[in-house]
């Protein structure tokens, strides 16, 4: 039973038993979940988003995921309700004035504070640590601590003023029974935003419709204009005919009065009238300058009696 060096074994050594159950840290725990990203477990940095199911993120993470799916399967998985970034919302926090940050850790050789947070409640003024209960609201993105919202109970935010319901309500890094009940109320408001959605496209639909209908089919209103059209078009028509009668009847007379009064006068030739010249005159038959005499005219087989 010896070894060399004359050590003896003792019973746990030599036989295998069942193994222990790790135990997680629950400070190692709590930083990994308030101080670091859900999907590329960088150190969480302004502008910082939430799911709906109160997860942290850096929303230059969210965006890189929405636009490349293939980097890791299991962040993919954690991930897979998150499909456009209107399924999370930016925080508006408030900052911790006794948080230095890396300051004063020049040489690495400074005591980190767990308890000590980035972030606090503008409310209460609690550390957002993970030893508290945070939540934060839909509408607005303002994060409070669970005790501010039960303490002063109002239906508006205590920070930009905006109202907000119960569902409004989902708490950062809940336990298994708060993540299971925003599942629930995450799954009600896609149905309810698919539902929406269809009676929407519905009532388009029948609006487009109704609008193609009343552009073919005339209202009353037009069906009475076509009327007024038909009745003045008939009036037009009457009045056409009547001004074509009169223009007629007027015409006739105007030409009984002209015969009447051309008859009523005597005949003047135009050798008579003074106001002619004498070369006008000339160029008539009854001038005197047109009449021969009989020697001056031919033969009536030979020539013309306008022959000279």
């Amino acid at each position: 039973m010896g070894c060399d060096g004359g050590t003896i074994p003792k019973r746990h050594e030599l036989v295998k038993g069942p193994r222990k159950v790790e135990k997680i840290d629950k400070n190692a725990e709590l930083v990994a979940q308030w101080y670091y990203c859900t999907l590329s477990q960088e150190e969480l940095r302004r502008p910082i988003v939430a799911c709906e199911l109160g997860r942290l993120y850096n929303k230059d993470a969210i965006i890189e995921f929405l636009l490349d799916k293939s980097s890791d399967k299991s962040l993919v998985q954690a991930a897979s309700y998150i499909r456009s970034i209107k399924n999370v919302t930016e925080l508006n926090l408030a900052d911790n004035p006794a948080w230095k940050g890396d300051k004063g850790n020049t040489k690495g050789d400074k005591y980190d504070d767990i308890q000590c947070a980035r972030f606090i409640c503008p409310v209460v003024g609690l550390e957002m640590n993970g030893r508290h209960r945070f939540c934060f609201l839909r509408n607005c993105g303002c994060v409070f601590s669970e005790r501010a919202l039960k303490e002063i109970k109002t239906e508006v935010c205590h920070r930009c003023g905006v109202p907000f319901q119960e569902d409004d309500v989902i708490i950062l890094n809940g336990n298994k029974d708060d993540v299971e009940v925003l599942k629930k109320r995450m799954e009600e408001r896609k149905l309810k935003s698919k539902v929406g959605k269809k009676s929407k496209k519905c009532k388009a639909a029948e609006s487009v419709s109704q609008q193609d209908t009343t552009e073919d089919s005339p209202g009353p209103s037009e069906v009475k204009t076509a009327k007024d059209d038909m009745n003045t078009n008939s009036g037009e028509r009457k009045q056409i005919v009547f001004t074509k009668s009169a223009e007629a009847n007027g015409s006739s007379s105007a030409s009984g009065k002209i015969s009447k009064a051309s008859s009523g006068t005597t005949k003047r030739s135009i050798v008579d009238s003074e106001e002619k010249s004498e070369a006008y005159k000339s160029i008539f038959t009854s001038h005197s300058s047109a009449k021969r005499s009989k020697e001056e005219s031919s033969n009536w087989i030979t020539h013309t009696a306008y022959y000279f």
